[in-house]
């Protein structure tokens, strides 16, 4: 089995039944599977063929979805780029991974043509192309045999690469994830059996296709036979608008981050409603839920399982804890290993970090990349950057990034534990924390964004944090504002944060 086999099985089994809808039409799984098809012939005749990367610069949509199948029909690897990246960096992706093939829509090919840059092959597609004129939008009942080119089944190795996402480099460069078929299905089952999905679940995918939430949006999806719901990506920060899209697109499933659920709370009215009748499963990952918004999402929609996912592009998911009432009042764990993998907290002396100990989790096992593209394969376990405490059950409290540690006065201090603490207070929905100078005269800065009361004084933060952390990492000053600024991904821009307080 492979991720193009997902939607011909499904296909063949109920070839009516919905798979995709997005802001450019509908597709039912006989109909996914035939446009597939025509558009990997496309392909074929362009020269793309196994192995091969294929570049898709859509928007998110229906077609970019049929762009992802046609690719990986040719057992060659698809390569998503957002529509909002710029078409510098666009081209920049497409050469570094050696791109046979650039699939975007006619407004994009024409920038792209004009900018004088050179890029490889170009192939316009768009809503048009999903279905023939003899075919209706959404329809087919019958088996693979209907309008259009039928491609063999895709026949890729286990070990063969099926898609590369790209993530910020610390170099400034984009760094590709390789991601095998192997690598993305043992993660999809895990996730499918976990959650019980079936046919008729409808997912949401809220996540933008660059992001490897995305993964488990469609493809347990397709495994299932389920119908996914692509959110428009104008409406991806439009509280109400997500708020309305949950009940009136019947979504059982969710999965974002929990900034993007905080912000239905607090602007979309997501507490003021009943709680969405077919909804029975919530899934956040990609950042620490703040305990005050959690505490009154889970109160407000009991019998709906709350299932925080955790792990780094380059590992996909590798461990997970539901939500009980007993995590009310603080962030809830990022919980036990899951999908086969293997995880352990590695002290700064090497040694295995046991119960009540921090250290650096480390993870292997099946669902870690391949690797870099362009670089070594990656070769043993896959070492985090992220601080975990060992529980003592065996799972992991999350403490934030080594890459965030800083020196305050002689001391070391992890700004991700004063954030998980400031995230305790009942007046706050979300917090960073900034460091403030230099030297002697260095500070440390909590912005916070209030939940439904006042926002918290300095000497209330203060008070409360005395309570958790030491004195030399108690924050200075604090600073309140009306929300957190975002990346695409949905997680806080840090460096955008900081200029924004600067005045810069």
């Amino acid at each position: 089995m492979n991720l193009a086999s997902l939607v011909i099985e499904s296909a063949r089994r109920a070839p009516g039944d919905p798979a995709v809808s997005g802001p450019d039409g509908a597709l039912s799984y006989g109909a996914l599977d035939r446009a597939a098809d025509r558009l990997a012939a496309r392909l074929r005749a362009r020269g793309a063929g196994p192995g091969d990367r294929v570049v898709i610069w859509l928007e998110k949509s229906v077609t970019a979805v049929v762009a992802f199948q046609a690719v990986l029909r040719l057992s060659a690897v698809y390569v998503p780029v957002d529509a909002a990246n710029p078409l510098r960096r666009a081209v920049l992706i497409a050469r570094g991974c050696g791109a046979a093939l650039l699939v975007t829509d006619r407004d994009r090919a024409g920038a792209l043509d004009d900018s004088g840059l050179g890029t490889p092959p170009v192939l316009t597609v768009g809503a048009a192309d999903l279905t023939p004129a003899d075919e209706p939008s959404g329809g087919g009942d019958g088996d693979r045999a209907g309008p259009g080119t039928v491609l063999p089944a895709p026949a890729p190795a286990p070990d063969d690469l099926a898609y590369i996402l790209y993530t910020s480099g610390s170099t400034g460069e984009p760094k590709g994830v390789c991601v095998t078929h192997r690598n993305a299905l043992t993660f999809v089952r895990w996730a499918a059996a976990e959650l019980g999905a079936t046919r008729h679940d409808r997912f949401a995918n809220h996540a933008p296709f660059g992001f490897d939430l995305s993964v488990l949006d469609l493809y347990a999806a397709f495994l299932a036979g389920a119908s996914v719901r692509l959110v428009p990506a104008e409406l991806a920060y439009a509280p109400r608008q997500l708020t309305a899209f949950l009940t009136e697109e019947r979504i059982t499933v969710w999965y974002s981050v929990p900034s993007v659920l905080v912000l239905m709370m607090r602007d979309g009215g997501l507490c003021d409603t009943p709680r969405p009748a077919a909804l029975r499963a919530l899934l956040f990952a990609g950042e620490p839920f703040p305990a005050a918004p959690l505490a009154r999402l889970y109160g407000h929609w009991p019998g709906v399982r709350f299932l925080n996912l955790y792990g780094p592009t380059e590992t996909n998911v590798c461990t997970f804890h539901e939500v009980t009432e007993a995590d009310i009042g603080g962030p809830p764990p990022i919980g036990r290993v899951c999908a086969g993998n293997e995880a352990w907290a590695e002290r700064a002396d090497g040694g295995r970090a046991g119960p009540l100990e921090d250290g650096e989790l480390v993870v292997a096992g099946p669902t870690v990349m391949a690797g870099y593209w362009g670089r070594p394969a990656q070769r043993g376990p896959y070492r985090t950057g992220d601080l975990v405490r060992v529980r003592a059950d065996g799972g992991f409290d999350y403490r934030g990034r080594l890459d965030q540690l800083v020196k305050i006065r002689g001391h070391r201090v992890e700004l991700g534990e004063i954030e998980s603490v400031l995230a305790r207070h009942p007046a706050v929905d979300e917090a960073a924390v900034l460091v403030d100078g230099e030297g002697t005269a260095a500070r440390l800065v909590a912005v916070v964004v209030p939940g439904a009361a006042a926002p918290p004084g300095l000497l209330a933060v203060k008070r409360h944090c005395a309570a958790l952390l030491p004195r030399y990492m108690i924050p200075d000053a604090v600073v309140s504002v009306p929300e957190l600024p975002r990346t695409r991904n949905g997680k806080t821009d840090r460096s955008l944060l900081r200029t924004a307080l600067s005045g810069g």
